[in-house]
């Protein structure tokens, strides 16, 4: 039997969208470099806009935006704005500062369903945006992340598939619909289920969908506090103080919603700041 390390994920409502949190957990926080994993949805709407944050901040990391269904229109401070639809994906890069805003477009099909996650980066690492509409398959997987180090995808099971794996890479599995097992060992939906090293392929059996992140173990460690992931508290501290001084990060133009104040770094949230738990 397949050896997984199994963990319930963490639930929270913000404004419409029930939000499942498979990473950072308290006893898996990262994946090789993937450090935030957000699922949303499937959810039916009329005349709400159930995604709308406003012009928001990030250092140290990039964000993956990937849809299963609906519309995300994207803005951010380096003045692109993209329309993110089923099967492509959004990459930016925020280097040491970039903000961005995030909602529904108006005239949207009424149907919203993806994921949210970040892979952690150094600081220095150049502000970027990229739109991609075709995505790399690798049989029954579409990949939306395919680096070197790392690497996401989308797995559709209709009946059974062997996935390869990189041996050197760590692995986590999240269900994303149906019922599916990994060598006859059923996945439970709401679980981040952790693979570990050493495997070169998998087999997968059943019908519905899977995430899958992967990555080489990440050396050192990191902060995270709201959309900051930083090396030491004082990147954190510094971040939020440009952020609230309207410097750094820039302006974005075209966002409905209102630019998103942070809160104190003081006190109880800064006392929620911690090195991740060794893998």
């Amino acid at each position: 039997m397949t050896e997984l390390e199994s963990y319930p994920v963490g639930h929270a409502v913000i404004g419409m969208l029930d939000v499942r949190r498979a990473l950072p957990l308290r006893q898996r926080r990262l994946v090789g470099p993937w450090c935030f994993l957000d699922r949303y949805g499937p959810l039916s709407f009329t005349n709400e806009k159930p995604m709308d944050l406003g012009p928001h901040p990030h250092i140290g990391l990039q964000t993956v935006s990937y849809l299963l269904e609906g519309e995300v229109i994207h803005h951010d401070s380096l003045g692109y704005e993209a329309l993110l639809r089923p099967g492509e994906v959004n990459l930016m890069t925020s280097g040491r500062g970039i903000a961005h805003a995030e909602e529904i477009p108006r005239g949207a099909l009424g149907r919203l369903n993806g994921v949210q996650l970040w892979i952690a980066m150094p600081d220095e690492t150049q502000r970027a945006f990229e739109h991609r509409n075709e995505l790399t398959q690798a049989g029954s997987m579409t990949l939306f992340v395919d680096a070197p180090t790392h690497r996401g995808g989308d797995i559709r099971i209709d009946s059974k598939t062997t996935i390869a794996l990189n041996r050197n890479f760590e692995h986590a599995l999240l269900v994303l619909d149906g019922s599916v097992e990994i060598e006859h060992q059923p996945l439970a939906t709401d679980m981040l289920h952790y693979l570990g090293t050493g495997r070169d392929e998998m087999e997968l059996s059943g019908r519905g969908r899977i995430l899958i992140v992967g990555g080489e173990p990440f050396a050192g460690s990191i902060v995270m506090w709201r959309n900051f992931v930083a090396r030491t508290t004082d990147e954190l501290v510094a971040a939020r103080d440009d952020w609230q001084r309207h410097e750094r990060f820039g302006d974005v133009r075209g966002a409905e919603a209102a630019r998103i104040d942070a809160p104190a770094l003081t006190g109880k949230a800064l006392g929620k700041v911690r090195p991740p738990a060794a893998s």
